[in-house]
């Protein structure tokens, strides 16, 4: 028998996560079964290692709006997110991370806000960040600066990727021919009228993250030649600054020689071809990024495939991948 359309979906991208999903139940099947309305919750494995698929298959048996929706391998975070996302068959789209430092109470703030305002996206904005380190606040802050100031005053400052999405901001995202979107650019980018609902972000429950110094660098990186030509701007300035700095070491050079004094003036010349040399492949460092973009973009490979989704009669077929994925691409 087919279920009904549920009015929310909660889209739940987990990887490695066995330890934290008992805990990730009880708090979410609770406020869920609390809203009186039907609803999905979209576990997306992301290739995990451990027992996350068996938790998962076991809390299903006794949860039927618990839908598991497992990759083949290990894509990333934001791809487990895309996965879900296009998937989800809900009004409403939440997308939350498994470990608990979002509230699953705060879901049912962010629907009422939604309904009561007629908004399309309602982002979870982290007002207090006093549990995370000195060097991630710092750092965040720094994100969140040079994001707003690149893509715009629309980006929400403080909010991650726990956020409402209506059924047409899901349905735009499935337009982007992006392959591998940073969702929390691009979300603010469509345009839909939006708000925010501050909560107090907690601890992790259980395990140790998934996003570590390095993700964090490389998320980063992403957004920016994302979202910006910025960085070729400063290639080229630097290059600039680069001729002008020859042009006057050519100056004293010339008046060195006049002088007589051109075997003291390998100093000049020492930092000179430092300087020029250094200059040169950091431009050709942020050249190849733009180029390398280019070319993953070029060669069209999808960024995730589905291994199988229990709300499907069966496994999911290689040309279903290929169906989904090529929403993904379009």
């Amino acid at each position: 028998m087919t279920r009904p359309e549920p009015a929310l979906s909660v889209v739940v991208p987990m990887f490695n996560e066995e330890s934290v999903l008992p805990l990730l139940a009880e708090r979410m099947r609770g406020v869920l079964d609390g809203l009186g309305e039907a609803y999905e919750v979209v576990a997306v494995d992301d290739g995990s290692t451990d027992g996350t698929v068996a938790g998962l298959t076991a809390l299903r048996a006794g949860w039927p709006e618990l839908r598991v929706l497992r990759l083949r391998r290990n894509s990333g975070h934001q791809a487990a997110l895309i996965a879900g996302l296009l998937r989800a068959r809900g009004r409403y789209v939440v997308s939350i991370d498994a470990d608990l430092q979002d509230p699953p109470e705060v879901i049912v703030e962010m629907l009422r806000r939604a309904r009561a305002d007629e908004l399309d996206i309602v982002y979870g904005v982290r007002a207090d960040r006093s549990r995370d380190s000195a060097f991630k606040r710092w750092t965040a802050a720094g994100y969140y600066r040079l994001m707003r100031r690149l893509v715009g005053k629309q980006v929400p400052a403080q909010a991650g990727d726990f956020r409402l999405l209506s059924r047409a901001a899901v349905e735009a995202l499935r337009e982007l021919p992006e392959r591998n979107p940073v969702l929390r650019l691009v979300v603010p980018w469509l345009g839909f009228p939006s708000g925010e609902v501050g909560y107090e972000r907690q601890d992790r429950a259980a395990g140790r993250t998934k996003y570590p110094l390095s993700r964090m660098a490389g998320l980063a990186a992403e957004s920016v030649t994302s979202f910006s030509a910025a960085p070729l701007r400063v290639a080229t300035w630097l290059g600039l600054v680069g001729v002008a700095v020859c042009g006057v070491l050519v100056v004293v050079a010339v008046l060195a020689w006049f002088a007589g004094a051109t075997v003291t003036g390998w100093p000049s010349l020492y930092v000179a071809i430092l300087f020029l040399g250094a200059v040169q492949l950091l431009c050709l460092g942020l050249l190849g990024e733009y180029v390398a973009r280019i070319y993953t973009a070029v060669q069209g490979r999808p960024a995730y495939f589905v291994a199988d989704d229990s709300a499907a009669a069966g496994p999911a077929s290689p040309g279903r991948d290929v169906v989904e994925l090529a929403d993904t691409l379009r």
